[in-house]
């Protein structure tokens, strides 16, 4: 698991240095293909999906860290508190590239794009959301990798991309460079969290001191 979240993390270096602030030919031709035509039920599921991707990634380190607290469960806290640093780092970064490359949203450059009235006007690279979908996915793979919980989670976290595209408001170069983000940041945060961990030799964390 870790040599695949390693080979993310350098495919996710790569994209960001290399991919261009004006979108190439295969780039916008390839949207068009997903956000052209597409049956009512697909594009409400895009619509529903993209809708709800902050509201299910921020309940998950919170549900989590709930529970801990409740069972009073030290690893669970930890876990939870792991996840949302992940969300954190990853939109830190995320945000921080928009301002730094400032490429506009297919719609304002094609206006044969499809998008809702009220779509985002925020700069284009990377996509937010998919960013925080991987970003999300990837922790919990990393803290439980087990198959019950890897495939719904990328399985989620693919269709928040191909949602943003469905819905005309990304580029295809932008959902990957913000899968490549989002689950490098999640590896960078693990990384760090398990040093640190293991620095302060796995105390229990003081919160739950009261508890016991």
């Amino acid at each position: 698991m870790c040599k695949f979240t390693t080979i993310i993390l350098l495919c996710s270096t790569f994209s960001i240095i290399t991919t261009q602030v004006s979108a190439q030919n295969m780039d916008i031709e390839l949207l068009r293909k997903l956000n052209g035509a597409t049956p009512t039920p697909l594009r409400n599921y895009s619509k529903f999906i993209s809708n709800s991707t902050t509201a299910v990634a921020a309940s998950v380190p919170l549900a989590m860290g709930v529970v801990a607290l409740v069972q009073k469960d030290d690893d669970l806290l930890k876990n939870a508190l792991y996840v949302g640093v992940s969300l954190g780092v990853d939109g830190v970064l995320t945000y921080g590239l928009k301002r730094v490359v400032n490429r506009p949203r297919p719609h304002e450059t094609y206006l044969d794009i499809e998008v809702l009235p009220g779509s985002e006007t925020s700069y284009s690279f990377p996509s937010g959301h998919t960013s925080l979908a991987f970003a999300t996915a990837t922790s919990l793979t990393l803290k439980y990798p087990k198959w019950y919980v890897i495939a719904p989670s990328y399985f989620w976290a693919c269709s928040v991309g191909y949602s943003r595209m469905n819905l005309g408001v990304h580029y295809p170069s932008d959902v990957l460079a913000g899968a490549l983000l989002g689950a490098g940041s999640a590896y960078l945060t693990f990384l760090v969290n398990d040093w640190y961990w293991k620095k302060k030799e796995n105390k229990k964390l003081i919160g739950l001191q009261v508890f016991r």
